[in-house]
């Protein structure tokens, strides 16, 4: 006879994910180093991007949940304290002290001889220059170096960049601090405290447990890309599942709708009946956690989203930087926004409910707010809205 799975329901599923995120209730506490540390230890990364829109996607997605902090704050909990580093995890990202050994694993494994990294020409020669200049002189950016740049290199790297990024990756270098958000490489042992290498088999259980800590109910495809390293695919992630499964790590669950299984975390699957209604609004940054797995947006909340940047203006739909809405625990709509830090203007170009989403009072109330409190965060002075919107800006 089948083993009865545990049911769950969609509108379970989704309550248990933002809570996952942090984002049943945000906006509503202060940004400490304890919640700080807690978002990272729940979602597993934050990622980085040097796209400064409005300002960089790392504090963006802290102002979603948590509201107004100084941003300064994070930098000194990262790069003097010392209590979360900079690696991979969801492409370059922030890492809670736990993934240190997971991390450790992706250097130790690293290969470095893909056709892309063959461009450095004469790399041992160029990597043992650059350690010994960091070695001698302490902390250097790659402005520092004056290996000219070759034809044909990605974004136009330097020699002496491309080596940074092999030593990087090597765990012979470490991101010590940022300046001007330009990275400062030193030597791994004077960022990294000592201790373990994680086996291969922990690494890949870490991608699963990272993707069920940061969503809750997923199936194996809703977890690929969540954390991007180490790269599972389908095949292999189903194995990972299945062997969690057997130690009792992870728990099958049946949910309507959903065409392959289902897995959770058995504690959060205790939590469920306890969860509330999601309530509030705020605005996601396209590189929030939430919208790492984009298939994932779409088939439970319905909601398609794609990030603009890299396409051409006249192939764009909705803008070049666009912000979800989350409102009331659902992805409403979306808005197209330009800080002009000069004049000190935010302004918004375009806001797309989505199909069948009606303007409410509630809605009002709530994205202006968002929007109000996005202006101060990022140190605009005026708010600058499209038709029909203007009684946002209270």
């Amino acid at each position: 006879m089948p083993r009865q799975l545990p049911r769950i329901e969609r509108e379970q599923v989704i309550r248990l994910w933002l809570d996952c995120q942090g984002l049943a209730t945000p906006r509503g506490r202060r940004l400490t180093r304890e919640q700080f540390l807690g978002h990272l230890d729940r979602c597993g990364a934050l990622q980085l991007d040097s796209v400064n829109v409005l300002a960089r996607a790392h504090l963006v997605t802290l102002w979603s949940r948590y509201g107004q902090f100084k941003p300064e704050s994070v930098d000194r909990w990262v790069y003097r304290d010392r209590l979360a580093y900079e690696f991979w995890g969801h492409e370059a990202s922030l890492l809670p002290l736990r993934s240190l050994p997971h991390s450790r694993r992706f250097m130790r494994d690293w290969d470095p001889t893909s056709k892309y990294w063959a461009r450095l020409e004469d790399p041992k020669g160029m990597k043992r220059r650059v350690l010994k200049r960091i070695r001698d002189e302490g902390g250097l950016e790659s402005a520092h170096f004056d290996s000219p740049g070759r034809s044909g290199n990605w974004w136009g790297w330097k020699d002496a960049k491309f080596a940074l990024e092999m030593l990087w990756r090597e765990g012979r270098l470490a991101v010590s601090e940022r300046r001007h958000f330009r990275r400062v490489y030193d030597l791994a042992e004077r960022v990294y405290p000592e201790g373990p290498t994680a086996t291969r088999k922990a690494y890949e259980e870490r991608w699963v447990l990272d993707g069920l800590r940061g969503n809750g109910v997923a199936t194996v495809r809703h977890l690929q890309h969540y954390m991007s390293t180490p790269w599972l695919g389908v095949t292999v992630g189903n194995v990972v599942l299945e062997r969690l499964r057997k130690r009792r790590r992870v728990v099958q669950v049946e949910v309507p709708g959903f065409d392959e299984p289902a897995y959770a975390l058995p504690e959060d699957l205790e939590r469920i009946p306890r969860l509330a209604t999601p309530r509030g609004t705020t605005l996601l940054c396209p590189f929030d956690s939430m919208l790492w797995q984009k298939r994932r947006a779409e088939e439970l909340m319905d909601f398609r989203y794609r990030i603009e940047i890299y396409t051409p203006e006249p192939k764009r739909v909705y803008g070049y930087y666009v912000l979800p809405i989350l409102h009331e625990g659902r992805l409403v709509g979306r808005l197209d926004p330009r800080l002009d830090r000069a004049a000190k203007r935010l302004t918004i170009h375009a806001i797309h409910l989505e199909p069948g989403v009606k303007r409410t009072p509630e809605l009002d109330a709530g994205l202006g707010d968002a929007l109000r409190d996005l202006a101060a965060f990022v140190g605009a002075e005026h708010l600058a809205l499209p038709r029909g919107w203007g009684k946002l800006a209270g």
